[in-house]
């Protein structure tokens, strides 16, 4: 039993796009001005690490999730060792989709490029190899990286594995000008259109960032019930114009299901889904210069129960309902940010964050307890990441000097 006396209760959030893997030995490095230009640094990265590095920065992403109330998340792909990150996964407790990134065609991000043939195997093996692992605490899907980047075949067969496996499919879909237009001069269609005539688009397909759709595509997603997620921590901070341009009040006013994602350490610098929540809140009422765009209520359901949908978990978690497992987050209201407490939904979207959880439960199990995880000792974790991140950018040679003179005690 548990006095929650002074308590708000909430499902366990759900983060819908989350690159847990790298990014956060390296958080911080990339100035503010450098915009997507980063991108093939990232990818770098990613490569350059071992399998130990990757294990505990995953632990490290995880904990942060875990601590600020995000009891599952989505990784599109970009783990590498996904037998050692199954560790991490069951150390912490997590619930958490996997897969494993593949594209067969060149691209400018420094992913590496396999045989078409060799990618949709990949795709076929970890599914069967990891989905439903750990008691079903494990998802595995289809994560091709993007349709930049894979071909019709590889696409086609991706979602012919999901569909196969009763699991998902998702995609980076974040639509640039350069790709729209190179789209339309190849097939005389936008890019939605064209996923809809590959038959890509379903229920069981995850469009993530949604950005550069036009409302003519719309329609599509509606009929297919294709599910987005958006990333407002990311978008905000590399100038995508998301606030003006982004499409999310029409879609959600024709009643597609969209959940919320942060991306990633290193470009939207921040993972916590709550910060994505106030954000949903309050940059498209700005952006349209109209208070009724989004709702506190709508941008918490983006984090719970439409998150659980869009990752076909809506039966198991996302609400607080007998029969559904008990992913469970309780924030402490007698700290400032929440005083004083009328109406819970507008002081946890608007007022508080992951500072006030006190504890959280994943299947049952406490992994938080007095604002403190119960699996690792998250000091010497941080310290560990620390090392990692330096040694990773001395072995690349990444750098970027930081536009303030920075004084470290060396002692």
């Amino acid at each position: 039993m548990i006095d929650a006396t002074d308590l708000v209760v909430t499902p366990g959030f759900i983060n819908c796009h989350m690159h847990i893997s790298y990014a956060h030995a390296v958080r911080g490095i990339y100035p503010d001005d450098i915009g997507l230009k980063y991108l093939p640094t990232v990818f770098n990265l990613q490569q350059q690490m071992t399998d130990e590095e990757e294990y505990y920065t995953t632990l490290l992403g995880i904990t942060e999730l875990i601590k600020y109330g995000t009891t599952c998340f989505l990784d599109p792909g970009t783990t590498k060792f996904l037998d050692v990150c199954m560790e991490a996964y069951e150390l912490a407790g997590s619930r958490i989709v996997i897969g494993s990134n593949v594209v067969d065609r060149e691209n400018p991000l420094n992913i590496p490029v396999s045989y078409t043939e060799d990618a949709i195997n990949e795709i076929e093996r970890v599914i069967q190899t990891y989905n439903n692992k750990q008691n079903g605490m494990v998802t595995a899907w289809a994560t091709p990286f993007s349709p930049a980047y894979c071909s019709e075949n590889l696409l086609k067969a991706a979602k012919e594995i999901a569909d196969k496996y009763d699991t998902g499919l998702t995609l980076h879909y974040n639509n640039s000008q350069e790709f729209i237009d190179k789209t339309v001069a190849q097939y005389g269609k936008l890019p939605t259109e064209v996923l809809a005539d590959l038959n890509i688009l379903g229920s069981n397909t995850l469009l993530a960032h949604a950005l550069g759709l036009r409302q003519s595509e719309l329609g599509l997603l509606s009929d297919n019930n294709t599910k987005i997620t958006i990333c407002p921590t990311a978008a905000l901070k590399s100038g995508a114009g998301i606030s003006h341009s982004s499409l999310v009040p029409e879609m959600l006013d024709l009643g597609i299901t969209i959940g919320l994602g942060t991306d990633a350490a290193n470009n939207s610098n921040l993972v916590e889904t709550m910060r994505s929540m106030y954000l949903s809140a309050v940059i498209f009422k700005d952006g349209r210069n109209d208070v009724n765009m989004v709702p506190a209520e709508t941008a918490l359901e983006m984090a719970t129960i439409k998150a659980a949908t869009a990752l076909g978990l809506q039966d198991s978690i996302g609400s607080l309902e007998v029969g559904k497992r008990a992913d469970i987050v309780l924030f402490d209201t007698m700290r400032p940010e929440w005083g004083s407490l009328f109406n819970p939904v507008n002081n946890l979207i608007y007022s508080a964050d992951g500072r006030s959880v006190k504890m959280v439960f994943i299947n049952g199990r406490l992994v938080v307890d007095d604002y403190t995880p119960l699996f690792l000792d998250s000091t010497d974790l941080i310290r560990k990441v620390q090392i990692i991140g330096e040694n990773l950018l001395s072995r690349t040679g990444l750098h970027f000097p930081s536009k303030w003179p920075i004084t470290k005690d060396s002692d």
